[in-house]
């Protein structure tokens, strides 16, 4: 599982390295601020939710967590904001959070107006859900 763990974050690394637009500055944000603010659906067994314990589960959660462990060698020091479809652009594009890992499907018309990069899919389900990051 550990393995598993490595290879999630590698991954995850080299799929932001490639990224101009996740930068210095946004990188510099997180590590200041101790933790990654991530953009989750929230009400999505299996992607993004709360358990009944509170803990944040699913597909989602653990890519937001392989980013954490990348950056700080913690997948503990993120935090985790419930989004909706209506306001999680928005969110990422004033700041509140540094990374949307919810299920956006990435168009043509979102790629070019929205001033945010779609970084990397990590999940294909057919009509498509990307991870995207602001630019800064």
């Amino acid at each position: 599982m550990k393995r598993l763990a490595t290879a999630f974050a590698l991954a995850t690394v080299l799929a932001f390295g490639t990224q101009a637009a996740w930068s210095q500055t946004t990188l510099k944000a997180v590590q200041d601020r101790g933790e990654l603010l991530c953009g989750a659906n929230g009400t999505l067994a299996g992607f993004g939710m709360p358990d009944p314990q509170g803990n944040w589960v699913g597909f989602d959660v653990d890519f937001c967590r392989a980013i954490a462990a990348a950056i700080f060698n913690d997948p503990a020091k993120v935090k985790f904001i419930p989004l909706t479809a209506a306001n999680r652009f928005t969110a990422l594009q004033s700041g509140e959070i540094d990374v949307l890992s919810r299920n956006t499907t990435w168009t043509m018309s979102r790629d070019t107006s929205l001033g945010i990069d779609f970084a990397a899919v990590h999940y294909y389900d057919g009509q498509a859900s990307w991870c995207a990051n602001r630019s800064r």
